[in-house]
């Protein structure tokens, strides 16, 4: 939300920044400042006659607003507006709103008039404002076409010479849709800026040749960047062998990226230097910012505040730097001396330090790379704005991602869904949680795996891993199915890849493992693979070889490498462990059997991620937002309005703390009853005798109110009876990585102990309710275990999705838990409602678009 205390910065068409805020009364002068630089053209357009100034009652007008029946947003390039927008409610509480807005000549066509849309739209909504209204000159064809490109059902009608449009701003999926396209496009060009510069200015280089300036100066020259090399230096003339200047400006040469090594107080001077030379980006190798504590990060938010004011992005602070293999670019912007060789891998690491290595560690593999970035401590660019340049660079097939922490985990989980239909994106990420980030329990490891998986992300655990799945990725194909053909000259060797291939859920295909024996040759290595890879049923082949005895086979009757290399050729992939001799140029070989059959494991359920359908997120009936929000007044929630206003019925009860009291409860309420120990933790523990059930009579609640309140005290909760099922817990959770995610099991001590359950992230599609439901190891028994009837899952999905939408729409509700759900073969119920209010969790995916 963008207020007055918390302006926005956003990307425009063209990949720079801009600041966006609320209009204040000082402003006037820029106002008057800025009509005074529009054309006669754009001021008639605007205001239907020359208006060549602003009278003074109207610039009061203009300036003051209330921020709700009328509001103004101000566009900023540096401290300029050059740009405003407004909206003006049609009467006291009316539905609609007037917009209108206007744009300086020379900003025009970097889609400012899209965003200040997207950003009046979002605060007139929360204003209670439905439509908008707009009157625009039939001439004025660009106005037309920001209103006719949004994805508005817009009305038009021609009247006086002038287009009235009329059209409801409730977002839509056609209105997200062109929002997310226009984000993927301006993130993409910011990214792409950055990494194919004409120029670029080292700021820190040391006339001496000491430090990480000179040693990013250094790579930078001896990398072959073609580009014009701008070493800024306050007293040298040269440097590293390159002319130095002042300023970066006085190289009089286009300078598009500015590399920073200077320490944290001198990094103002580079911005507005950097700024004057026309620089679009900074990457900021220094330390000394956000890491070094709270004084670092001041100096780091007041960077990023004066790049973006200069229409600039930054990596880092305290990253490795940025690198672009391609030939017409060959950056090496970085403290590696050098890259990998080209290729068509993007890397992305948050670390610096593990930057080094893990490019160390490609180049020793052979795994070539397209692109690097090192984020640093990611104080604007991150892996989300990477992932968006990858999705469509031509010279990028396959993503890999080292993440310490998430940004922005639900605009990752969206990027990844859709970019990974046509790359795959393969991440190590940390399981860590900030300190302080709530009380809510961490997920376990098959969690956080569940959720990678619901994306698409092929998620490894280790470096080596990363590199296995990437190299492989690179490479070869994916599998069309999960049968795999293991041929090997040694019966151990193959004996233990069938034995990997059944950890890793692959089937080893009839017929296999062949073993072709250790005195087998070559030929007969050839033959046996050839064999696999042209076996209609295998999809994937895994080749073991063992070295033979000294002296065993001729020379001729050895050379395996050639053989391998011959013999795969049938578009299936083939991974290789070779204990001797050479590695076949283009396989992937490991060093290890259970290594190659791994990597192959999680390449072949990224394949059958990619053969299902995604789901779509549905619409489910009797949803009431606004009457779910009126439940949550202050600190507390009425559980049962809220659960209502999203179709969750939930079975009445009544509390009571004598046995009168229960008496007359189970009497409004209907007999036979349950009775239950009032405390949160025992109200659904039959196992500790805290539930007593089917109580048909006053008789039988007086004995069972005696025994509870004996054993668990006086108060208990009275409740109708409802038909047997087995018993489920749904709950929902606000994960600090990962937001809301809505977690399903079957209930029961023993499921609870060993933590059976599946989760999903928050939105829900149908595809991912129907895999909650499967998912537990427990879940066997909602398909009729034993002879029982079988439950209605749909239903137990359908309840997933109404939990989804509310986690959705509802930021207040950081907790909620559904224990027990009784699900039967006519349906479930629901017997108990838990919820957990507190502020707002941040949704940084929601809303108009910003940095």
């Amino acid at each position: 939300m963008t207020t007055v205390d918390q302006p926005v910065d956003v990307l425009l068409s063209d990949g720079s920044t801009v600041g966006l805020r609320p209009i204040r009364p000082q402003d006037a002068p820029e106002i008057v400042a800025m009509h005074g630089r529009f054309s006669e053209r754009t001021r008639y357009l605007r205001y239907f006659s020359p208006y060549p100034r602003i009278p003074e009652r109207d610039l009061r007008r203009f300036v003051t607003v209330d921020h709700r029946d009328r509001e103004a947003f101000v566009v900023l390039v540096g401290d300029r507006i050059v740009a405003v927008g407004r909206y003006e409610r049609l009467g006291p509480a009316a539905p609609e709103a007037e917009v209108a807005f206007v744009v300086e000549d020379a900003h025009q066509g970097r889609g400012i008039g899209s965003v200040l849309l997207e950003h009046l739209a979002d605060a007139a909504g929360r204003a209670g404002i439905g439509h908008f209204v707009a009157e625009v000159l039939p001439t004025n064809g660009a106005m037309l076409r920001v209103f006719a490109d949004f994805g508005y059902q817009v009305q038009r009608q021609f009247a006086d010479g002038v287009v009235h449009l009329t059209f409801p701003i409730a977002p839509t999926e056609a209105t997200l849709a062109v929002q997310r396209g226009r984000e993927h496009r301006t993130e993409a060009r910011s990214i792409a800026r950055l990494l194919t510069p004409r120029g670029v200015a080292v700021y820190g280089a040391s006339a001496t040749g000491q430090g990480v300036g000179a040693a990013v100066l250094g790579h930078l020259r001896d990398g072959g960047y073609p580009g014009a090399i701008v070493p800024v230096h306050p007293s040298a003339r040269t440097v590293a062998g390159l002319p130095a200047y002042p300023s970066a400006a006085d190289a009089g040469v286009d300078v598009d990226l500015a590399v920073v090594a200077v320490p944290p107080d001198a990094a103002a001077g580079v911005v507005a230097d950097a700024a004057a030379a026309g620089a679009h980006g900074l990457v900021v190798i220094s330390a000394g910012f956000a890491e070094a504590g709270p004084a670092g990060a001041a100096a780091q938010r007041a960077l990023v505040r004066a790049a973006h004011a200069a229409g600039m992005r930054v990596v880092g602070p305290n990253c490795l730097g940025v690198a672009n293999t391609d030939g017409r670019v060959r950056l090496n912007a970085t403290l590696a001396p050098v890259l990998p060789a080209p290729g068509r891998v993007g890397f992305f690491s948050q670390s610096g330090v593990f930057g080094v290595a893990l490019l160390a560690e490609a180049q020793r593999r052979g795994l070539g790379l397209s692109s690097f970035v090192s984020a640093g401590n990611r104080a604007d660019v991150s892996g989300n704005d990477l992932l968006q340049f990858w999705q469509d660079d031509p010279g990028t097939d396959v993503i890999l991602l080292y993440l310490e922490t998430f940004g922005n985990p639900r605009k990752f989980a969206r990027l990844v869904r859709r970019i990974g239909r046509d790359k795959p994106v393969v991440a190590l990420a940390s399981l860590a949680r900030p300190v302080g980030s709530g009380v809510a329990p961490t997920l376990d490891e098959a969690a956080v795996g569940a959720l990678f998986a619901q994306s698409g992300v092929i998620r490894v655990d280790t470096v080596a891993e990363l590199l296995d799945v990437g190299t492989l990725l690179a490479n070869q194909p994916l599998p069309a199915g999960g049968r795999v053909g293991v041929v090997g000259n040694s019966s151990a060797l193959t004996g233990l890849a069938a034995t990997a291939c059944a950890g890793q859920g692959l089937t080893v295909a009839a017929g296999y493992p062949h073993d072709v024996g250790p005195h087998a040759g070559a030929a007969a290595f050839t033959a046996a693979l050839a064999g696999a890879a042209a076996d209609d049923g295998v999809d994937a082949l895994v080749a073991v070889f063992a070295p033979p005895l000294p002296g065993q086979l001729t020379v001729e009757e050895a050379d395996f490498t050639a053989a391998v290399a011959a013999a795969v050729t049938g578009g299936k992939p083939t991974v290789v462990t070779f204990l001797a001799g050479r590695v076949p140029v283009g396989l992937p070989a490991y060093p290890s059997v259970e290594e190659a059959v791994r990597a192959l494991g999680r390449v072949s359920r990224y394949a059958d991620w990619l053969r299902r359908d995604p789901g779509t997120p549905p619409e489910p009936t009797g949803v009431d937002r606004a009457a779910g929000q009126a439940a949550l007044r202050g600190d507390a929630a009425d559980a049962a309005a809220l659960l209502a206003a999203y179709g969750i019925e939930v079975v009445g009860s009544a509390p009571a703390g004598t046995v009168d009291e229960a008496l007359a409860a189970a009497g409004r309420l209907g007999w036979p009853v349950a009775l239950k120990a009032a405390a949160p933790g025992l109200r659904h523990r039959l196992d500790l005798g805290a539930v007593r059930l089917d109580l048909a009579d006053p008789v039988a609640l007086r004995r069972a109110y005696a025994d509870l309140a004996a054993a668990f005290g006086a108060d208990v909760l009275v409740q109708p009876m409802v038909p047997p099922g087995v018993a489920c817990v749904v709950e929902l959770r606000e994960d600090p990585a990962f937001g809301p995610v809505v977690g399903f099991g079957l209930g029961g001590v023993a499921t609870e102990l060993l933590g059976d359950r599946a989760w999903r992230a928050v939105p829900l599609t149908d595809r991912d309710a129907a895999e909650l439901v499967d998912e537990p190891r427990a879940s066997p028994l909602l398909h009729g275990h034993r002879g029982a009837d079988a439950v209605d899952r749909a239903a137990l999905a359908d309840l997933l999705l109404r939990v989804g939408r509310l986690a959705d729409e509802q930021p207040r509700v950081r907790s909620l838990t559904l224990n027990p759900v009784l699900a039967r073969p006519d349906g479930v119920s629901v017997l108990h409602a838990a919820v957990g209010v507190g502020t707002a969790g941040a949704r940084p995916d929601t809303g108009p678009r910003r940095l």
